[in-house]
């Protein structure tokens, strides 16, 4: 189990983060807290592994509270504005929740967190169906292996997924996040157009992910710093 914390000032928020914890089978709610200074008392006293924390607060937000602890749980922030998620990564947040946002959104953060924590999923959630999706191309529904996606390139309405095993991408209609929400936690966002299996990846060079030889993804300015935070968890050297 994952002992975790939720902190909002905003009661509606926090009632809603509480809601989706005691969804998660793998989640248990040690704490609620309207503001950073209550989340700090608690924490003087107890531990967790990690807090859901809002970062527009008063008194004093998320990101200077998570900065304050001098040995932070995992962090996932959640707040209504977008331009904080670069700072949120500066701090090693696990994932970055931009309000509204749904339970399957909530999820795949949870599932993050799981996966640093390397706690294993309860056998209820295991099955066949996990990894794969239905997508609907043409007039047929093909069923696609997750791990077998390469990459997947939005075209204004329309989604190119690029399979290992097949030599033309599956064209279908469909916004890119609609997507991502599905995808696990392998698969990472790195540009407005792209989202690619992270297992998949070739080599980086500067601004570019390079899928094969004739392959290069552009990393766009708003993603280039949760894929510098990724690669810094895999590289070897100095």
């Amino acid at each position: 189990m994952i002992k975790c914390m939720a902190i909002d000032d905003e009661p509606l928020a926090l009632r809603q983060l509480v809601a989706y914890i005691g969804k998660v089978p793998y989640l248990e709610l040690a704490a609620q807290c309207q503001s950073a200074l209550e989340a700090r008392d608690f924490l003087q006293q107890e531990t967790v592994d990690a807090i859901f924390c809002d970062i527009n607060m008063p008194d004093m937000d998320g990101m200077d509270f998570v900065k304050s602890l001098p040995s932070p749980p995992l962090v996932v922030f959640t707040t209504a504005y977008a331009e904080y998620a670069i700072e949120g990564f500066r701090v090693n947040a696990v994932d970055y929740l931009l309000k509204p946002f749904g339970l399957q959104d909530f999820q795949r953060a949870a599932e993050r967190l799981r996966e640093r924590l390397r706690i294993d999923t309860p056998a209820s959630e295991n099955s066949p169906t996990d990894n794969t999706l239905f997508i609907k191309t043409d007039h047929r529904i093909v069923k696609v292996d997750i791990g077998d996606i390469r990459y997947i390139e939005a075209m204004s309405e329309y989604l190119k997924v690029y399979l290992e095993s097949e030599r033309k991408p599956i064209i279908t209609l469909l916004p890119l996040k609609k997507i991502e929400e599905r995808l696990p936690a392998g698969f990472m966002r790195i540009h407005r157009s792209y989202i690619v299996n992270l297992d998949k990846i070739r080599e980086v060079n500067k601004n570019r992910v390079i899928m094969d030889q004739d392959t290069y993804l552009p990393i766009g300015d708003l993603y280039r710093e949760a894929f510098r935070q990724y690669l810094d968890t895999k590289f070897l050297g100095k």
